[in-house]
């Protein structure tokens, strides 16, 4: 069974083609781009590892959508000999709300609310409208299905997710806590708990998504009880482009010194800052960690400054929830960076964490136990596959499966 997963931007469309079975495949995948300029462009990739880029003229995503679908029945670059073997679309949601907690069959009413979500996330939200519409156009019989960033943390307790703004805020723009990565950090934390044979639903655990966005988030018992992203992806962890937290009086003073509009002080701090911002080098670790390694000291104070605030937020949730069990590192960074795992988790006894090293040094890309067989916390490093969950989703909603 074929599922398409989609993931579309306003200039941009990612996408995968996976093929759900016993041990599920990505048959294909890749991404069109610059949609709505005088060029745009697409990079395919096969099960084959064949690739493919194309230039042509995508003026919207209908147009994006059909590029798509026809490098899929390519018969030189294809995979599938006909769009009738494409059985189901998941589509990847930024902002599901308050409406939202868990993956949705598309009808009118679910596309109603995803439309209403479209002020909390004007970047995302409309952008992947048009991508449900455009699969509509071209596609109309197939069911669609909406996986939410979002849905994973409206388990959070209102302690964790309200500001302390005037009430009515809330009441007339809903403004709060809503956090993102959710179908991360769920993913990991079950699987984790799979390999290590644990009952999620009994155990305190700390998911780190790390990667050029990150958040961390508190899963207590199965459910999200606090995570660092917020209202927007800028709060929380420092990241590639963005602050994380910052005293909003610097950035009140900010704006004043440097004369920034209210939209020149929001791109400010999600394309301007972060460690890019900060080391003037690179948002990409793999960088800051070479520049480090040749003495360049505000290379290293910049991964500092990550670790710091990793190792804060991991302090922090295990107060909340009264202990952990269990702390994941995932996303890109996460995953691959054994630099930061042992700034991260290194003397961390205090909280039972004996982290061990000699595994973490050189492993990239593998779920693997890093802690001591006597650490009263486990720690793992675990892959992560956002596509593969939006795509198990898609299937248990729409076939029961």
């Amino acid at each position: 069974m074929n599922v398409l997963v989609l993931n579309c931007g306003s200039s941009s469309i990612k996408y995968q083609l996976l093929e759900m079975c016993e041990n599920p495949e990505v048959r294909a995948k890749g991404i069109v781009e610059r949609i709505g300029l005088s060029v745009g462009c697409l990079a395919h990739k096969n099960d084959r590892n064949e690739k493919f880029e194309t230039e042509t003229e995508v003026p919207n995503n209908t147009v994006g959508i059909k590029l798509v679908l026809d490098a899929l029945i390519d018969k030189d670059h294809g995979v599938i000999e006909s769009l009738d073997e494409i059985k189901a679309v998941g589509h990847r949601v930024a902002h599901g709300g308050e409406y939202f907690t868990q993956s949705v069959v598309l009808d009118d009413d679910a596309i109603g609310k995803i439309e209403a979500c479209c002020d909390l996330a004007p970047l995302h939200n409309p952008a992947h409208l048009l991508g449900m519409r455009a699969i509509l156009d071209v596609l109309p019989q197939v069911p669609q299905t909406a996986v939410f960033d979002t849905s994973f943390h409206q388990s959070m307790p209102a302690s964790s997710y309200m500001y302390p703004l005037p009430y009515k805020l809330y009441e007339q723009y809903k403004i709060r806590r809503y956090g993102f990565h959710g179908t991360s950090h769920k993913f990991v934390a079950e699987k984790a708990c799979r390999l290590l044979d644990l009952n999620m639903n009994e155990k305190k655990i700390i998911t780190c998504h790390l990667g050029n966005g990150a958040s961390i988030t508190a899963i207590k018992n199965g459910k999200s009880v606090d995570t660092s992203m917020g209202f927007t992806p800028v709060e929380g962890l420092m990241m590639g482009t963005r602050t994380g937290d910052l005293d909003l009086g610097a950035l009140l003073f900010i704006m004043e010194k440097e004369n920034l509009s209210v939209s020149e002080a929001n791109s400010f701090i999600n394309k301007k800052c972060g460690t890019n911002g900060f080391s003037e080098i690179s948002s990409d670790m793999r960088d800051l960690e070479a520049e480090a390694d040749k003495g360049n000291e505000r290379a290293q104070l910049t991964l500092d400054m990550y670790a710091h605030r990793v190792k804060k937020y991991i302090g922090a949730y295990a107060a909340v929830m009264n202990g952990v069990d269990l702390i994941i590192m995932t996303g890109g960074i996460g995953e691959n960076s054994y630099d930061t795992r042992r700034m991260v988790l290194s003397e961390m006894s205090y909280l039972g964490v004996e982290f061990n090293n000699e595994i973490n040094q050189g492993l990239k890309g593998k779920d693997t136990v890093l802690s001591m067989p006597d650490s009263k916390v486990k720690v793992m490093t675990i892959t992560t596959n956002e596509e593969l969950v939006i795509a198990m989703d898609t299937v248990r909603l729409v076939f029961g499966e």
